[in-house]
Formats: structure tokens, C-alpha cells, sequence
């Protein structure tokens, strides 16, 4: 049974159960005084609002350059595939893997796991709550890696400053790509955990 069945409403601020009063408009939190709601407001247009941002801003991140490596004062911008291959060129393999990871693995997996997460919910798809849980819990895993990328950008930019010898220099693509990571953490925040279990009806995931 889920706790609204009951008629009690969890407080999102410090998370006090209320008992839900029928009568009543807007209902605050006998504890810290904050409204307290079934569900998050628009939670579904939020996070939509915030995904379809997140994935135009993705264009521009993967095209523009992210980082001009150079080396013996020769250099050129980079996206974020060639400069993968140029950390390659260069023998930095761990930091050109976790590049790839951080900046084309992860955020695709976060839009096409939140789509698909909202997609499932909104049009009753044939997942259970079970996967969508698994689903969920897991963007919200990989979204605390999300900045990892633009942290090895600027570690690079602050370490290897060496003159005309060697030098990394940070692009408008890290910026881009910096607000996509930011968007997909916030439309994970926005997203209400609980309407995957408000549009599950069969008995397997009420177990």
C-alpha cells in the first residue's frame, strides 16, 4: 500500500508524515511549516522542460570544441571525440578513457534513460516498477560522475602549462557540455521518484 492510500503526505523539506486533510487547499507540514503535496508539482513538465534542453545543448557540445591541445606551439581546437583521439596520440589512455566515459557514454545513457523513464510512466509502457526503479536509481548513480569530464579539463588546463612546449586550453564546447551535465542533474532532481509506483497496477511490483 503506498502511504497517499493511507492518506499521509510526506513532507518534502524534512520529510515528517502528515495526515492529508481533505478539506484543505493547501496543506503545510505540522512539523516545519512548508506545503506538503501528494506528488512534486509538474513534475513530469519540469523534467521534460529541463531533458529537452539538455538534449539541444548536446549538440553544440559534442560539435563545438571542447579543449585546444598544444604541443611545440602547434595545436587546434578539439571536440570531444578528437580530443579523445588526441589524448590517445599523446599516450594519455586513462584520462582519454574517462573522458570518453565521462562525456559520450554517461550523458547519452542519462537522456535516453530519462526519456525513456518518462516515456514509460506518461503512456503506461509495458516496464515494470522494478526496472523503472533499477533505471532510475541508476541515472541518479551515474549523475555524481557527470562533472568528471570538465574536472580533468581544468586539472589539465591548471597542470600542463609548459609555454610553446605544451598547453590545454578549455573551449565554448565545455561550456555546452558543463550546462547539459547540469540540466540532466537537476531534470533527475525534479523527476518524482513515486509516479513510477502510481503507474504500475500489476501485483509483481506491488510485492
Amino acid at each position: 500500500m503506498r502511504a497517499i492510500d493511507a492518506g499521509i503526505l510526506i513532507c518534502g523539506e524534512c520529510h515528517e508524515l502528515n495526515r492529508q486533510d481533505p478539506d484543505t487547499g493547501e496543506q503545510t507540514c505540522t512539523r516545519c511549516g512548508a506545503l506538503v503535496h501528494a506528488r512534486r508539482p509538474n513534475s513530469l513538465t519540469r523534467t521534460w522542460a529541463l531533458l529537452i534542453t539538455a538534449a539541444i545543448l548536446y549538440i553544440p557540445a559534442n560539435l563545438l570544441p571542447i579543449m585546444t591541445i598544444n604541443s611545440m606551439g602547434q595545436g587546434a581546437p578539439s571536440t570531444i571525440m578528437a580530443g579523445v583521439i588526441d589524448l590517445v596520440h599523446y599516450g594519455m589512455f586513462p584520462i582519454a578513457t574517462v573522458v570518453f566515459v565521462a562525456s559520450i557514454l554517461v550523458p547519452t545513457f542519462k537522456l535516453v534513460g530519462l526519456a525513456l523513464l518518462l516515456l514509460s510512466v506518461q503512456r503506461h509502457q509495458p516496464l515494470s516498477a522494478r526496472q523503472r526503479i533499477i533505471m532510475y536509481r541508476f541515472i541518479e548513480f551515474i549523475g555524481r560522475w557527470s562533472m568528471l569530464d570538465i574536472f580533468v579539463i581544468a586539472i589539465l588546463v591548471a597542470v600542463v602549462n609548459f609555454g610553446r612546449l605544451a598547453s590545454i586550453e578549455a573551449n565554448l564546447g565545455a561550456v555546452a557540455f558543463a550546462s547539459v551535465v547540469i540540466l540532466t542533474m537537476l531534470a533527475a532532481v525534479t523527476f518524482d521518484p513515486r509516479l513510477i509506483w502510481d503507474n504500475t497496477e500489476s501485483d509483481d511490483d506491488h510485492d
